[in-house]
């Protein structure tokens, strides 16, 4: 077969696998897999199922053009629990595993999410959405409500958010469910959000996190609440000093591991994995001596609701599993109770989500690369053998031609230690010059990875080589390296993208020096701003959904005023030191042609700062377009409505074959 290049439009044909769960006696395991729907302009996800003791194909389960998600067996493998939207919102259903249709469990005016079972089998805990006073089955009545338009009355900082819009004055709950017959009761209510972790393992307590300090605005911890079923009273596990969640007990239930950090360092603090003694209270922290993140960082565009667990404890419940951000990889790593840490699944990958049979010593995981969008692989704990299970883009792929990036390692100006990819174009030929792509990720506290992007596909499809590093804030180098950001916006990290360039024309002859360019979205948006403000080596350049301005920034984005401070360590008091730091300042020495993309519902980073250097720009002559995403958030290239998704990139492969 004669393979072609990949192009924007195949995003239709890729298909995302995620979420893998092992049925309770290893026999089978069901997954997610997430597809766009190019006449709905939509996601359709369904569950799938494989034999695992019989080695049979994997199975669709599930039906329809909907979403079903978040799979969970109940503890006898009788059920199996999952969140769909085929009734409208969001609602717990329960599948017999022996087949047959699906039974509605929870038909909540607001929708219900995360299922948990309870350890008889008898009952899920899951999550809600409501008001203090709001009925959890009114629905509401459409002949009365009011369908005016009503004003918005803010009373807090935090009175909007990129993923959920305004708050409508509605609190996480947790309610306990009856599978048998729908019945239902608020156990976790209250003016908080209460996060449902895991059930204990005798079923009288449920263990929550939540932050019920009366002043929402300046409070950023997560406590862990052991909740009495009964009495319903709460005994907080953890100290109110730190964020923490991902908590589950062991399974004798002696232990509770969970993961998360004290903020020393903020939103830059390396989560950490611990196991408190519930007999004692002695609390441990298993990764003390080891200088990386616990759980997935990595910055991506492909998979659609990944599902990583912080931790799976071991059949003796002294042996945990857990995933760590390390060195552009995600490593399944192996502990113990008596302090030792080692690999259990350590290559040149993405791991996004995993599952155990603690019976046979097996591990279902989720696993990308930078030629393989995703696939789910088992691996066989003590022989360490892996075998593909599912193949569910092979065919696609063995249609196209990808590019396999080359690993880089190098010192930056003052020495510190980078890394980073450099992709050939995909019909690369030897001899031949092309332009090179600069691109930088968001976060700043993220890491781009051995992982699959298809961003970076369609850019090396179109003939272009594409430079991606980690520059100093992102995670996956340790501590002191993703901490270096703070305060140093537009130092040392757009030194690092810079040294990045000049190793890459040093090493790389295939790079035409004349025809480069550069791109980033967010934090990767900022530094595109900040990077043709500085130099004028690049000949095209395009922003998206960046921030320019870090005065305005400070009081329109939803996390403004306290990533500011925690970022560029200043606040409203001290102008000077926020401009100083804003690339709208620099506006007057952007030369560099300059695409800006933003999406219009944008909170993270909201419109206006796009709107604000375009201005600029366009004041002094300079050469600039401005692309607004109508019904788009922050999230635009990773879940974004799919026809939108392909204008944005078609619209930056344009920019550059138009001016590279």
């Amino acid at each position: 077969m004669e393979k072609r290049l990949i192009k924007a439009e195949d995003l239709f044909e890729l298909k995302s696998v995620t979420d893998p769960q092992f049925s309770p006696d290893g026999k089978k395991c069901v997954f997610v897999q997430t597809e766009m729907l190019e006449k709905k302009n939509d996601y359709a996800s369904n569950l799938c199922i494989i034999d695992i003791e019989n080695g049979g194909e994997p199975r669709q389960w599930t039906y329809g053009e909907n979403r079903s998600q978040s799979p969970r067996w109940s503890p006898d493998g009788s059920k199996l629990a999952f969140v769909s939207n085929r009734s409208g919102k969001s609602q717990i259903f329960v599948l017999d595993s022996a087949g047959g249709e699906a039974k509605q469990v929870t038909d909540f005016k607001n929708g219900a999410s995360g299922p948990v079972w309870s350890p008889d089998g008898k009952k899920i805990a899951c999550s809600v959405s409501l008001k203090p006073d709001e009925d959890l089955f009114e629905k509401a009545d459409e002949k009365k409500e009011d369908k005016k338009p009503q004003p918005f009355v803010a009373v807090e900082m935090k009175y909007k958010s990129d993923a959920a819009g305004f708050w409508d004055g509605k609190y996480r709950q947790t309610v306990i469910v009856n599978v048998e017959d729908g019945e239902a009761e608020l156990v976790a209510k209250g003016e908080a959000d209460y996060h449902m972790q895991c059930w204990s393992p005798d079923g009288n307590s449920l263990l929550l996190s939540a932050d019920e300090s009366p002043e929402r605005d300046f409070s950023f911890k997560s406590d862990l609440l052991l909740l009495d079923i009964k009495s319903g009273d709460k005994t907080k596990i953890t100290n109110g000093k730190g964020y923490y969640g991902n908590a589950v007990f062991s399974v004798d239930g002696k232990y509770l591991g969970y993961t998360g950090h004290e903020r020393e360092f903020e939103n830059a603090t390396l989560n950490q994995l611990w196991v408190r003694n519930m007999e004692t209270g002695q609390v441990q922290c298993i990764t003390e001596n080891m200088d990386i993140l616990v759980g997935d960082a990595v910055a991506a565009d492909f998979q659609q609701g990944a599902n990583s667990p912080g931790l799976i404890w071991g059949e003796d419940s002294e042996s945990l599993y857990f995933l760590a951000t390390d060195q552009g990889n995600t490593v399944l790593y192996f502990a113990n109770l008596n302090g030792e840490v080692y690999p259990a699944l350590l290559d040149q990958q993405h791991v996004y989500g995993y599952t155990l049979d603690r019976k046979n010593q097996r591990i279902v995981a989720a696993i990308s690369n930078p030629v393989l969008p995703g696939e789910l692989f088992q691996l066989e704990v003590t022989t360490g053998e892996m075998k593909q299970l599912t193949s569910v883009n092979e065919k696609f792929l063995e249609s196209i031609t990808l590019s396999q990036p080359d690993q880089i390692s190098f010192p930056a100006s003052d020495g510190t230690a980078l890394n980073g990819w450099i992709m050939k174009p995909a019909g690369y030929e030897e001899g031949q010059k092309y332009p090179l792509i600069v691109e930088i990720h968001g976060g700043p506290h993220a890491m781009y990875a051995n992982s699959y992007f298809n961003e970076f596909q369609v850019l090396a499809a179109e003939g272009y080589g594409v430079l991606y590093i980690n520059p100093r804030g992102s995670q996956g180098y340790g501590q002191q390296f993703v901490n270096a950001v703070r305060g140093d916006y537009g130092g040392g990290d757009y030194q690092d993208v810079m040294d990045a360039v000049d190793y890459a024309l040093s090493n790389y002859d295939f790079i035409d020096k004349e025809r480069l360019g550069v791109t980033g979205g967010s934090y990767g948006g900022f530094m595109t701003n900040w990077i043709v403000g500085h130099t004028d080596m690049f000949k095209a350049a395009v922003t998206q959904r960046s921030i320019s301005n870090w005065i305005s920034f400070y009081g329109v984005s939803d996390i403004g005023y306290y990533f500011t401070e925690w970022q560029i360590q200043s606040d409203l008091s001290d102008l000077e030191t926020l401009w100083k730091h804003s690339p709208l300042a620099y506006a007057d020495k952007i030369n560099t042609p300059l695409l800006i993309l933003h999406s219009e519902k944008d909170y993270r980073c909201p419109i206006e700062q796009a709107e604000q250097l375009f201005i600029a720009l366009k004041r002094q002559g300079k050469e600039t377009k401005f692309i607004r995403f109508p019904e788009s958030n922050h999230e635009l290239s990773r879940s974004g409505k799919p026809n939108l998704r392909l204008s944005r990139l078609a619209a930056i492969v344009d920019w550059f074959n138009g001016h590279l």
